[in-house]
This record gives C-alpha cells, structure tokens and sequence, in this order.
C-alpha cells in the first residue's frame, strides 16, 4: 500500500512532534512513525526520569541531613526503591502518554507505529506500506554505546535506560564512565544507599571541564562515600558469585573491584544503523551521525535531521532548538543558523553544574586577551543559607570586546543561575550590561553582577 504525503518524520522525539504541530498548523498532511516510545529519550530514559529519580536522592539526603537544620526525624531514613521506581515511572507514563494523544489528535497528521527504512531519498517503509514526501525529517535519536572492553559479554551489565527501571538497591554498583550520565546515577544511588564506585579512563572526572570544576566534582562527590578511580588505562570485566568483577590497573586503589551491579555509562550512539540511509543516499559520519548543514538539511535535498542524530547536540534543548530552527527557516522565512546557538548544558550532579560557552582552558586556547572572576559559594549568601556551599562560580570574558565567552556555575542553583550569562549570550551584550543590573536578594544570580565587577586579566 502507498500513501503520499506533504512531510514525514521519522522518530516522535523532542523534535518531531512540535514540527509535526507546525506543519499541520500550515495546511501538510504529516505522517509521524515512532517504532516504540513516544517522547523519546528524555521522556523514557534520560531527563524525566532521571531528574525524578535525582529528586528523590536529594530527599534522602536532606533526610539524612535534618538534624543540621534543626528538624528532629524518629530514627534515620529508609527507601523503599520500589516506590522511588514507581514515581519515575508514572512521570514516564504521564509524559509519554501526553505526546502520543497529542499526536494523535493532531488535525492533518497520521501517527504509525513500526520501523522506518528507506527505500529512496522520498520513500520509506513501515511494514507493508510505502511512504513518499518530498520532504522527510529525521529524528531517531540514540542510544547508550557499549565499549568493547575485555569480558564485557560475558557479564551482566545495565544502561541509563535499564536503572531507570530498576526498583531494587544494588550492594554495589560499579559505573564505568565518569561523565555526566555516570555521574548522576553514580550519586544518587549512593544517597539511595548503596556502595558505589566509579572507574574513568580519562585522568580526570568530566574530562571535557576545566580542571578546577573536575576537582569540585570529585570532592563533592568522595564527601559522599563515592569512591573513584580514574586513570583506569586497563579495564576486564569476568563473571562473580556477588555479580560482576572490574580488573582495574590505575595509579591507585586495589587491582579488583567487585560489585552486584554494572553501569556502562560511556557515552552515546546514533540510532541510524538500521535505517538503510544508503538507500536515500544520505551521509554519515565515521561514527554514524547524520551529516547536516547550518540549516540542518543532509546532503540529500528534501531530508533534514534533527536532535541527538545528528551529533550537533546532545540534550532536549538542542533537538528542541533544531526544530526551532528548521520550523522558523521553512515556514517563517527566516535564516537561522545552527552555528549562532550558544553551548550550554548542566551536570544534575547535586550541587548542579551549569555551563555556558566555552571554558577556560578552551578561551585561553585562542590567544586572545581574557578576564576572569570566580566566586566560592561559602561567598554566596544564598548558598550559606541554604547550607549547601559546595562549589563556585566562574566567568570568562573577552576582554577586548567585553564579551562573555563562557561561564560555569557549580552550586545549589546552578542550572538556574547560568541563564542570566546565557541570556547575555545570546544578545551579544558585553558583560557590563549584566553587570548593572539590579538581581533580587537573596539568590545565587545575586553575586554574578558582583563577581563582573571584580574581573580580573588572565595571567
């Protein structure tokens, strides 16, 4: 069977269906295929549950922490994992269950359930129907990458998408992969109340920050009992009778470690290899993201794609800003570039990291001219109140142009507070505008305009 349509989008994602809604909304007749849940990563595996499950692990920990702000509990905290499951899952329900009716009473747009191939570079099949557009958006998204390291299939081991369904507490979980998806889990397992551990390659925590917010990172988190091993050059994995065991050879720390449960969390892969894109003669990388231009069209005309398949970003906000994109330049007669978005993201480690534009390692990198201000949080009046004074604030500006180039907030509040720089950011002020404004009292924001104020030259 045929059928023709005006647009296809292929993945129900962050992306899809608002482009889905303005298609529609312009008089197309859309076909949207999801081949198993609608929403995505972040409504099924990534931000909505985790961040509730992150939600949880800091009420344990405020639990635990009570007597320091006068509140007197009858004996200490206890989690029941299954209720902390079942919470998570009704938001993931919630949420997946809104996209999909919203799609499904969407006027103009035929939802089908199955697996998208090409078959052209203007047909797909789903099952035993043909799909033809002119115009296809692709938006599949990815999923958490397995490495090849030795023993790996001979032991069990979990991903972001399994510990989100997990509803017991591990004796010991063992995260392979210090960034921020390991991290996370990493932390509020150890809050739930089991041992925890993790192994990093790399010489350092989030590799990818500066040296100073790595460290912060690991203090915070070793305060809490996490043990950490990086510079693991040389990592086996074998079977144990308490689960699974991690030869470990780095610098420090025994040569074994033995946990009940495994976490890969070593980054991401696109879910393209079972697309057949050669068939639409579409373009890939080495590591299989799509290629895409500033407008986020492929190198076949009529095809664009959108969110973490592309490799142009890796978060809910930039799928959500590609569409932005595509919507504004094929509807609203724009010319916005994926190349103007300002970088920005947070690590839901708690404290929390925000982090806009480049860092300093990367600003001194250029050779150019820097001032830099950096706040403790035990300076933060807010922080002191709340009694959660772990970590800093940084900025780096540009100091011939008076540009902020980049900023890290590493603290309670921290994924709020960095909007202010974003928002200079992206209106291209120079950092004296933030400096004079007149922020509320008491906030964490409060100390931004006053850490402007005493920049200091890069030496």
């Amino acid at each position: 069977m045929s059928l023709t349509f005006d647009a296809i989008i292929v993945g129900a994602g962050q992306a899809g269906p608002p482009l889905a809604g303005r298609l529609t909304d312009a008089g197309m007749r859309v076909a949207i295929i999801e081949r198993k849940y609608f929403g995505g990563t972040c409504v099924n595996t990534g931000c909505k549950p985790t961040k509730t499950l992150v939600a949880s692990a800091y009420a344990a920990r405020m639990a635990a922490r009570a007597a320091e702000y006068g509140v007197v509990l009858d004996g200490p905290p206890a989690m029941d994992m299954a209720r902390v499951k079942a919470r998570a899952g009704k938001v993931i329900a919630d949420s997946r269950q809104g996209v999909e009716t919203w799609l499904g009473g969407m006027p103009g747009c035929t939802v089908l359930h199955g697996h998208a191939r090409f078959e052209g570079p203007d047909r797909l099949r789903v099952g035993d129907e043909v799909l033809s557009a002119p115009r296809i958006f692709i938006n599949v998204g990815g999923r958490a990458a397995v490495p090849d390291i030795p023993g790996i299939h001979t032991v069990p081991f979990l991903t972001n998408s399994d510990m989100v369904e997990l509803d017991h507490l591990p004796t010991h979980l063992v995260v392979i992969g210090g960034s921020y998806i390991g991290l996370e889990f990493a932390q509020m397992y150890r809050r739930f109340g089991a041992k925890v551990t993790v192994v990093e390659m790399g010489d350092r925590l989030v590799s990818r920050e500066d040296e100073d917010v790595s460290a912060a990172i690991a203090d915070i988190l070793a305060a809490e009992g996490i043990g950490i091993r990086v510079g693991a050059k040389c990592i086996r994995l074998a079977p144990h009778e308490k689960g699974v065991a991690a030869a470990v050879d780095s610098a420090s720390g025994g040569p074994e470690i033995v946990g009940s449960h495994l976490l890969l969390a070593v980054g991401r892969r696109p879910n393209t290899d079972d697309l057949r894109l050669e068939a639409a003669g579409v373009e890939t990388d080495a590591r299989g993201y799509i290629r895409v231009d500033d407008s986020l069209a492929t190198n076949v005309p009529g095809i664009w794609a959108m969110g973490d398949c592309n490799g142009r970003g890796a978060f809910t906000h930039t799928a959500y800003n590609d569409f932005e994109i595509v919507a504004a330049n094929l509807l609203d007669g724009q010319d916005w570039k994926l190349s103007e978005r300002v970088p920005a993201y947070a690590l839901y480690t708690d404290p929390p990291l925000g982090r806009v534009g480049m860092t300093e390692t990367a600003a001194r990198a250029t050779g150019r001219a820097l001032l830099v201000g950096k706040r403790a949080m035990t300076r933060v009046g807010r922080a002191v109140e709340k009694g959660e004074t772990q970590g800093f604030i940084k900025v780096v500006v540009d100091a011939e142009t008076k540009r902020i180039l980049g900023a890290a907030v590493l603290g309670t509040g921290g994924d709020e507070a960095i909007h202010g720089i974003l928002d200079m950011m992206n209106a291209g002020a120079s950092y004296t505008t933030l400096q004079r404004a007149v922020p509320i009292h008491p906030t964490v924001s409060e100390l931004i305009p006053t850490m402007l104020g005493e920049l200091t030259p890069a030496m």
